[in-house]
């Protein structure tokens, strides 16, 4: 935590001072077309922003979870280009009489794929950087994309507009990635679960009996008074290819109560049941 504090330091630390001191220093040992006259009288070279990348890079403890989450993020969020998205990505209305294109572009090289989203000349990208970390980096090529001039002390500006697009495309794809399960509650689910003194099976995700269950629930899930027993044995007995009558109250009571533990093992909370 200490190191990645003092990295983070580091990285604010870098100002336009800092850029023009450096360049200042080169320049006196540089040759340059400017006489002592030319100095006397005020002439200088000044430093312009062609291009700015400002870069906020997310390291995750568990890698696999990085990978998921970005394979879902392309998924969900190809419409990112259009410009109902670009407006609430950037915070700024599109006049329909910009001639820009907007679009998103999924580019797969050596298995790592990237998102791409850009405005105007700018552009965001996103990948899983080295199978460990979520990188997303705004590359700014015209700073007058956003009414900004290019000398240098305009970088504060641009670097606060560069993070407050990284900030906003990470914002929708959070909202994007929260129906996605994490690992820990994929394998809770597929555990045997203890609720007070008692005990159930987990819901094995290979068992093609409880995707039949899972699948059943789905049905119920716009239920606000709950469902009966024999509507679970119905569609049981349609998504699992047999005859109701071949499915026993005890094979009924036996899923009920399996739903009712796992749920009252993971929540700790009242559990569904039948009316």
């Amino acid at each position: 935590m200490r190191r990645s504090k003092r990295l983070q330091a580091i990285c604010d630390s870098l100002s336009a001072a800092k850029i023009d001191a450096l360049l200042r220093k080169w320049l006196r040992l540089l040759p340059h077309p400017f006489t002592a006259a030319d100095r006397k009288a005020g002439y200088r070279y000044d430093i312009s922003i062609l291009q700015a990348e400002f870069a906020t890079t997310q390291v995750l403890d568990r890698p696999v979870h990085g990978r998921l989450f970005f394979e879902q993020v392309i998924r969900e969020n190809l419409d990112l280009g259009r410009p109902e998205e670009i407006q609430l990505i950037f915070n700024r209305r599109i006049p329909r009489t910009t001639r820009a294109r907007f679009r998103t572009r999924v580019v797969t090289q050596d298995v790592t794929p990237s998102l791409n989203v850009y405005y105007k000349s700018t552009r965001i990208k996103q990948y899983h950087k080295e199978n460990r970390a979520l990188r997303t980096e705004t590359t700014i090529n015209n700073s007058y994309d956003f009414a900004v001039g290019k000398r240098l002390p305009n970088l504060p500006k641009l670097r606060a507009i560069g993070f407050a697009a990284n900030r906003k495309l990470l914002e929708v794809e959070r909202l994007s990635h929260d129906c996605i399960l994490s690992e820990d509650t994929f394998q809770a689910v597929n555990r045997p679960v203890a609720a007070g003194c008692q005990r159930a099976s987990g819901l094995r995700f290979a068992d093609p009996r409880v995707h039949a269950l899972l699948h059943t629930l789905i049905l119920f899930r716009q239920l606000a008074q709950g469902f009966r027993a024999a509507d679970l044995r119905q569609h049981l007995a349609s998504l699992s290819g047999c005859n109701p009558a071949a499915i026993s109250q005890g094979t009924i009571t036996y899923q009920l109560r399996r739903l009712r533990l796992q749920e009252a093992g993971q929540t700790g909370g009242a559990a569904i049941g039948p009316t």
